[in-house]
């Protein structure tokens, strides 16, 4: 698995999340399994940059 990757299971249970709340329409799984990937991918590229915020790495050369 890539470094970057959205672990199986976890798109997975958000697809179904999502399809549930939807009131299970037949015949979207594909559709729902994307949108699922894609807010984890916006969810953790956001925790991402929060953390970058809070902790700016220092610069060595810096006094």
């Amino acid at each position: 698995m890539a470094p970057d990757a959205i672990p199986f299971e976890q798109i997975r249970e958000r697809a179904y999340e999502l399809w549930e709340r939807n009131h299970r329409p037949e015949g979207f799984e594909i559709e729902f399994w994307l949108l699922a990937e894609r807010e984890l991918r916006k969810e953790r590229d956001r925790k991402r940059a929060d953390e970058a915020q809070a902790n700016p790495a220092t610069d060595p050369g810096k006094p």
